[in-house]
Formats: structure tokens, sequence, C-alpha cells
């Protein structure tokens, strides 16, 4: 990955692309290529879809590679949703394909004048755009469908739905998985809406051709990646749990621990969790069957093998397994426990491209202000419908949990610094408030994922209902967050590495054999280091202060049953997530 694409849509006479060394920017991948060129190139207090934002998509140090679970990639702009930084990341098979044509990242920038629709198309001989007005106001599967049409089957797709048309706060970038389905998504804080006031609509990705990327030292590679494969396949985490009953295991072991939020966040516990758990969804799809149903892997050479395949009662293809944020966000959040249900408002906001974390946390947020009653299924499903169809009502939705709470005016609206948080609440996982509170990019669990150490007892165990060793742990998380997202590997390595010495120190002698650089732990935390601290500076530069690293107000007054208790975290050990 030697090189980077620049694609200007507001130079003169059209779009204009242009190929470029890394520069200042190599040895880069992931997130900190991302975060790197977003805090020196994008001016920290731009409209985020003015012409001076820009969007770019890296994949990770080791995409492309032969490196086990390394096909993860990120997107990073400022963020419309938050107005900071972002990094929202992806499986997939973009990373790898990228990765494989050279491309250390690709950089969207400018405005086109113009109301055209693009689409990119890049393959070993380089990058072509075009004006495509046919995909106008199309969904990510009939995108999709029209790209294999014209360019075959052997390609990788990187797209944006309705939504990101439309320019809503709450649009996410879709990545196709391996079966050519956009179902893998870099959801979070807006990065669809980016993409769409750039107008383009897809790119395309062709590897024919090419091999994968080469390591320095071959023979410390391989060894090390066998090892680092042993290690995770050892792991009742990533060997057993994950791969037989996806990440929608959680649902009984957070709705047991009582921190699993129900109705907007009013309680921990869900009496329906059992009908949506990962247990009975793994259960439903091995019943109906299908290729792929119950264990499947987002991109070539993933292991753990996380994901699945969800087909109706008819037996015809729905949606990939709908993850444990999706089912939570539609299921317990929103009173509701019909699987069915939930995997249809999956399906439908993969193809609008719109996150689900943000779609569920704001359907919660209009229940409770009576747009439609918690447990109505098909109320749920037919306001996600408004969204794709770009009604009033719908484009409020589409615009995020905490705009929808200043229209409706609701006070419990479960948001920091815009974003709407995920599948835990963090009076009954204290850590991961932490986390939800300080990270950069809004409240994010990936960022920081407390709850490993808080509940799941890996890496050691934290009392999750006390506010004592919650900043060390999640600033540590942070930290070594950051640095797992710049070298493309999946976050769910954590488990393992965490729980494994020898696990951490495969991963490190793999960077180190495909780099040719000797690493050791230091360096690896290091590099997260550095990435938080460029994101950091942008978004104070972007007006954020300690204030905004705090979670709303309720959240420290409302106890939270079945445990009654409330964040106990202080403002002033906040203050100090990032001293290190």
């Amino acid at each position: 990955m030697d090189k980077i694409l620049r694609i200007d849509m507001g130079a003169a006479g059209g779009p204009k692309l242009t190929e470029e060394p890394v520069g200042e920017y190599a040895g880069l991948g992931g997130r900190a290529m991302t975060s790197s060129i977003v805090a020196k190139e994008v001016p920290p207090t731009c409209h985020p879809l003015s012409e001076d934002n820009k969007l770019v998509i890296a994949p990770g140090i080791l995409s492309g590679s032969a490196a086990a679970m390394s096909g993860r990639i990120s997107v990073g702009c400022k963020s419309p949703l938050t107005g900071g930084i972002k990094e929202s990341n992806s499986g997939g098979q973009g990373a790898q394909v990228l990765a494989r044509l050279g491309y250390a990242a690709i950089v969207l920038e400018g405005k086109p004048a113009d109301d055209n629709l693009y689409k990119v198309f890049i393959n070993k001989d380089g990058a072509q755009i075009t004006v495509d007005n046919s995909l106008k106001m199309l969904g990510n599967y009939a995108v999709v469908d029209k790209m294999k049409a014209e360019y075959g089957d052997k390609i990788a797709t990187i797209s944006i739905g309705q939504a990101g048309e439309m320019k809503l706060a709450n649009s996410s970038v879709a990545f196709s998985d391996m079966e050519l389905r956009p179902t893998r998504h870099a959801g979070r804080g807006g990065v669809g809406s980016v993409m769409g006031s750039k107008r383009v609509k897809v790119i395309v990705l062709d590897d024919s051709g090419l091999s994968n990327r080469k390591p320095a030292e071959a023979e410390k590679f391989k060894a090390a990646n066998k090892e680092f494969v042993a290690g995770l396949r050892k792991h009742p985490v990533t060997g057993e749990g994950l791969p037989a009953y996806g990440t929608n295991v959680l649902t009984n072991v957070i709705n047991e621990a009582g921190a699993y939020p129900t109705r907007n966040f009013s309680k921990g516990q869900f009496e329906g969790a059992a009908k949506i758990s990962g247990e009975t969804m793994a259960e439903t799809e091995n019943a109906r069957g299908g290729e792929g149903s119950a264990t499947h892997g987002c991109h070539r050479g993933c292991v753990i093998r996380c994901s699945g395949t969800y087909y109706d009662k008819d037996g015809n293809y729905l949606t990939k397994q709908p993850e444990y944020e999706t089912v939570w966000a539609h299921g317990g959040n929103c009173g509701i426990d019909d699987l069915d249900a939930i995997a249809m408002m999956d399906r439908l906001e993969d193809d609008f491209g719109l996150d689900t974390i943000e779609m569920g946390a704001t359907l919660a947020v209009a229940m409770e202000a009576g747009v439609a009653e918690f447990g109505d299924a098909q109320a749920a499903i037919d306001l996600v419908k408004q969204v794709g169809e770009g009604t009033p009502l719908g484009r409020i939705l589409g615009s995020g949990a905490a705009v929808a709470g200043k229209v409706f005016g609701i006070e419990r609206v479960p948001v920091v610094k815009g974003q709407a948080m995920p599948a835990y609440d963090p009076r009954a996982v204290q850590g991961i408030g932490v986390t939800y509170a300080t990270t950069t990019m809004g409240a994010d669990h990936t960022a920081g994922y407390a709850v490993a150490t808080n509940i799941l007892g890996v890496g050691g165990s934290v009392d999750p209902l006390k506010p004592e060793g919650q900043v060390e742990l999640s600033r540590n998380l942070q930290i070594s967050t950051a640095a797992i997202d710049s070298s493309g590997m999946c976050l769910f390595i954590a488990f393992a590495i965490l729980d494994q010495a020898e696990t951490f120190q495969a991963l490190v002698d793999m960077l180190g054999a495909f780099t040719g650089t000797a690493m050791t732990a230091d360096d690896v935390m290091a590099l997260g280091k550095k990435v938080l601290e460029i994101e950091r500076d942008f978004n104070k530069r972007a007006g954020f202060t300690a204030k905004d690293d705090r979670l709303p107000g309720y959240f420290y007054r409302e106890k939270l049953a079945p445990h009654n208790v409330t964040f106990g975290v202080s403002d002033e050990e906040l203050d100090q997530v990032f001293n290190w």
C-alpha cells in the first residue's frame, strides 16, 4: 500500500483523480490513517457537509495480507452527527481488496457544483470516475446488483443508500460481504452523508490478477500468524461462544447482569430477552437452514466466524445474521421480542444505509414520545420505511436520537456528543460508561470495550457497579483499541489477546514481521496513544471541552433496576482518562 487515491469532486471541469505516494502518512493504516489525514487536512470548525470536509477510506496495516482477521476497514471524516472527528469501522471485503490494489487510502474531497451522481471503478490498471444518474435514490442492494451486472461478480463494493444521498446524519457506508451483499457497514457518525455530499454513490473494487501483500519476513510472519490463530481458537469466547451463537450470544448474558437497556434505557432487564437471544436465533437459523445460516465470516480470512445468514419463514434470504447491537436496539430497547421483525428492520436499514444502533435508539426515543407504542413491531418497521422514503418524519428519525429527542421534547435521550449509546447501560457497566463519556467518537462501545472485564471477566475483573478502577480500565482499552483499529484487525481478537499473553505477543510479532520493523508491546500502545492524541486535538480545535466528556444528567439521577444504581464515576475522574 504505497499510494493514496485522491478524488477531487469539486475540481474545475469535473471530478479529478490523482494518485500520490503516501508520503508523510507512510506506515499508517486504518484509524491511524483516517484520523491523521482528517486532523491535518480538514478545518475542525467546517460544516461536515461542506466542500472542506473529506471522507477517508483506509484499509489496515495488515489488510490484504494472509494475516487472519485482518479484513477491517476505517472510514473517517468530520462527523455530521457529533461535530467531531470520526472513525467508523467495518468488515466486508473492501479492506482486503483495496489493500491488494495497493491503496493505503481513498480520499474524497471537494464538492461538485452539479447534481450528478458518480461511480468510481478501481482495478489493477487504475481508477476512473463516471456519471451514473441511474443510481439515484436506489438502495444498497439494487446498487450492488447493478454493479454486479456491469462489472461481474468478482468485485467488492463501497456504497450509500437513500439515507446517504439525502445526507441524513445517521447514514452509513455499506461494504459488500463475501456473497457480494451490502451487509457490512461503517455505521456510526453519519459517514454516509459525507459520501453523499460528495455525490459519490458507489466505489467498485476489482483486484483480479493481484495476489496477497507479502510480508517483509515471510517465515516469521507465517509462524506468528499460526500462533495467533491457535490462540483465537482455544479461547472460549473467540473459539466457542462467538462461532456458535454470534455476537447475539450476549443478550442473555447482559440481560442477566441487569445491564440490558430496556424501553429507552428505563430499566436493565427485558422480559422478552430469551425470545431474541443468540441461542434462540441460532436454533431458528439452523431449523430454517440455508447456506451460511448459523456460522459465517464477514470477510475472507476470518477464523472467528461470528456472523450468519438469516432466512425468513419461507426459506428466502432476508439479511445477514442480526448482530447483538442490532437485536438489542430494535428488540429490548423498543420492547420488541420478534426476531423476524428485528431482521426485517436490519434488512431495511442495510438497504437504506442506516446505522442500526442509532436507528434503534431513535425509535425508542420516538416511542417514549408516543409516536408509536413500545412493543409495536409493525409500527417500528413502518417508521424505518419512512426514513427510506424521506418523509418529513422519516428525515427527523434519520437524523439520529439527539435530533429526535429535541423535536419530540424528550429528556431521556441516551447520547454523548450527539451519538447514541449502544447495548450496555452505563449505570450497570460503569467502565463502558467511562468510555461512552470520554471517547473522541461519541458514545461508542467499541472505543474501549470495558464490558469484557466488567461483565465477562476477560483481562481481569472490575466490579461493574462501582466506580473504582473504571477510569484505568477504559483508558487502557481505548489505547489498545485505537491500535487494533489501525492494524486492520477485528476488535474481537481483544478477548484472546487480553487473556493470553502469547496470543498478544503473536500479534506484535506478526506486525513486526510484516512491516520488517522489530516491534514490542510498548510500540503498539504508543501507536494507540498517538491516534488518540491526534483525535483529541482535532476535537479541541472543533470546540469540544471537558464538559462534552459527560453522560446525560439522568444517568446520575435515575436509579436503574434491578440494581438500583446510578452512574458513580465523578467528573474529576473522567477528566483523568487521557492523562498518561
